[in-house]
């Protein structure tokens, strides 16, 4: 429990940050920008150290707007997440999901995430269930603040009351989500979620903190059955892969001492299934760019204002679409059109997860019948159900993680070979249609 109570575990190194603003005099006056071929990287970022704003919010962070008069140019950037506001149906463009998803939140409602500043709206009117105050962990700073004071009692009140409070006096992700207080600091960063720590503890140093500040809510999670805890299901970089969190949770004990997480147990089919979230940081993670860059890089641009300043833009972008963050490409992959390097992955990840989802579909489908017909053996329905749970569990993580391969195209392929894989032995175990 001592983690727990923990206010919060400073995470430092020698990176480039995501809330400073740079300075440089003289150094860029006058300089003709060249992206393809002398890009502004974080190495033209000075950091800064500056005081923190005096004016708190209601339970003491300090929001974007009072730190406005400072950083300007990254607090204007951050309103920039606002153009971010389309969002697609995945039910409506993959109706197979709907099948799969049956008796869970997702079969209600499964759009894609907009912009950071719409996590708390969104959040209040999905149409998914959300009684407990859990499902704000990574919608509001003011939320982790909660269980910073509060300890893991917070994650059980209720979603209405406290996202209400929030609404009201707080706001949704921003600076005091991966810096605290100190976002000026000379670009401290903070891990803010008490979960990591308790997941992590010394491992999170083997994590560059710009890709970890960024990973503490782009992660696969779930919530202890207990306390409705948010946690991570591994304890290091090694651990993400997701056979080895499969494994976890295959394992793991509940409070009944029955052996076997699911999120929910599928009527129709018996099976106790999992529901993939996010994994982003995972899935980056094992992959080779997680060698030489970070979250931030790839996604946070370095602008230069017109009076010289030099910051990082906290308007998160897709590297498609900014030619600043493309240009950098070229150091290790030299002239190679990356727009169209990058839509080739995704295109071969997206045609599989079409393929393979429904064929997962077919298959809860001949498993409800076999269900529902009682013409299994109790032995060999169990096996089919674990096959399904297997198959549903590597196709999801694939599925919801947001690159749609462009993060790690072979883990993903893997994922998907392993789905398919997982189809052909459940489905030669059920009866001929």
């Amino acid at each position: 429990m001592d983690k727990k109570k923990m206010v919060y575990k400073l995470i430092c190194g020698a990176v480039v940050v995501a809330l400073v603003i740079a300075l440089l005099t003289g150094l860029l006056n006058g300089r003709e920008l060249n992206y393809h071929k002398d890009a502004l990287t974080g190495e033209d970022v000075t950091l800064v150290k500056v005081d923190a704003p005096t004016a708190v919010a209601y339970d003491g962070t300090i929001n974007a707007d009072a730190w406005n008069e400072i950083f300007p140019y990254i607090t204007a950037s951050m309103k920039d997440n606002a153009k971010n506001d389309g969002i697609v149906d995945y039910l409506e463009q993959d109706p197979y999901l709907v099948n799969i998803y049956e008796g869970f939140g997702f079969a209600k409602e499964y759009g894609s995430a907009r912009g950071h500043s719409y996590t708390l709206d969104d959040v209040n009117h999905t149409a998914r269930p959300h009684p407990l105050a859990n499902c704000l962990t990574c919608k509001t700073p003011n939320f982790a603040k909660l269980v910073q004071d509060q300890g893991v009692s917070a994650y059980k009140m209720d979603f209405q009351e406290v996202f209400d409070k929030i609404k009201a006096n707080g706001e949704a992700i921003s600076c005091y989500t991966c810096h605290g207080n100190s976002a000026g600091n000379e670009g401290e960063l903070r891990v803010t979620h008490m979960y990591v720590n308790e997941a992590l503890g010394a491992n999170a140093a083997s994590i560059d903190p710009a890709t970890l500040s960024c990973g503490q809510c782009h992660i696969e999670y779930y919530f202890t059955p207990a306390d409705k805890e948010t946690m991570m299901p591994y304890g290091s970089v090694e651990a993400m892969d997701p056979e080895a969190i499969l494994a976890f949770y295959d394992s793991f004990v509940l409070p009944d001492g029955t052996v076997g997480f699911s999120d929910w147990t599928q009527e129709s089919t018996g099976a106790k299934l999992l529901k993939a979230q996010h994994p982003e940081m995972e899935t980056y993670l094992l992959g080779q760019h997680a060698a030489d860059l970070s979250c931030a890089d790839c996604h946070m641009e370095v602008k230069l204002a017109e009076d010289g300043t030099v910051y990082h833009s906290h308007e998160i972008v897709s590297p498609l679409s900014s030619k600043a963050i493309l240009e950098t490409c070229v150091r290790c992959h030299g002239d190679t059109n990356m727009i169209e390097k990058v839509h080739r992955i995704q295109d071969q990840v997206t045609a599989r997860e079409t393929e393979i989802g429904n064929k997962l579909s077919g298959l809860k489908d001949g498993l409800a019948a076999a269900n529902a017909a009682g013409s299994l053996d109790e032995e060999t329905l169990n096996a089919v159900r674990k096959l399904y749970r297997e198959a549903q569990w590597f196709f999801d993580f694939c599925y919801v993680e947001n690159a749609e391969g462009a993060h790690n195209s072979s883990l993903a392929n893997r994922c998907l070979d392993l789905a398919a894989g997982k189809i052909a032995e459940a489905s030669a175990l059920l009866p001929a249609a």
